[in-house]
């Protein structure tokens, strides 16, 4: 597991560790292909910081980011279905 020093995740890999996406490579293609929403709007930067309570939504589900980041354990990512 990787640890997150500073509260924050790129989307990119966010995407990955959620199982949305396999590889890096297809993160990319779908954030720079518009596919990819944070906090409502619209991004294309695959380097995008994310922090705890943004919402990631993609193919119709919306993700809330949790970082728990407790020194002793690796990071923990948890995600909320929100209903629309």
């Amino acid at each position: 597991m990787k640890k997150i020093r500073d509260n924050t995740i790129k989307l990119n890999q966010y995407l990955k560790l959620m199982g949305i996406v396999p590889s890096g490579g297809q993160a990319k293609l779908m954030i720079q292909g518009g596919d990819v929403q944070v906090n409502g709007m619209l991004e294309t930067r695959r380097g995008r910081r994310l922090v705890p309570g943004d919402k990631v939504t993609i193919e119709g589900k919306t993700l809330e980011v949790n970082l728990d980041n407790n020194e002793d354990q690796d990071v923990v990512i948890d995600s909320i279905e929100q209903t629309e």
